[in-house]
């Protein structure tokens, strides 16, 4: 069935780097599109970055544009999401997630709800 496995998370400090990686198994992951959404205590869960299937285009969020980059390696059916400069506001549980067949383009990567299998999640927590 189809499966995304994240890991990479942890606790660190302020200005720590981090490197999520997402497993995906179950489909062709190369030909889709895969995104990270995030979710903090108390809140709404946000697409923070987005990467197109063959990771020519990628989005993020003001949050953490020039902070985080979002990558892949289809070879190995796997994503990434490095993380530097990590602030507490970072701290949530972050998830990897699933997007459109040759999903591709700013404006499509954008969108939540073209986001539609997701991980369990990995947390960090960045502490100040």
């Amino acid at each position: 069935q189809v499966q995304l496995v994240e890991s990479g998370g942890g606790l660190v400090q302020a200005g720590d780097s981090l490197r999520l990686s997402c497993a995906a198994s179950g489909f062709p992951s190369s030909t889709y599109a895969m995104g990270w959404f995030r979710q903090a205590p108390g809140k709404e869960r946000d697409l923070i970055a987005g990467i197109s299937w063959n990771g020519a285009t990628t989005y993020y969020s003001d949050s953490v544009e020039g902070r985080f980059t979002v990558s892949r390696d289809n070879a190995k059916n796997t994503v990434y999401l490095q993380m530097n400069s990590l602030k507490p506001e970072d701290t949530a549980v972050y998830y990897c997630a699933r997007g459109g067949l040759y999903g591709t383009g700013r404006a499509y990567l954008l969108q939540p709800q073209e986001y539609d299998v997701w991980g369990q999640g990995t947390q960090v927590t960045v502490s100040s």
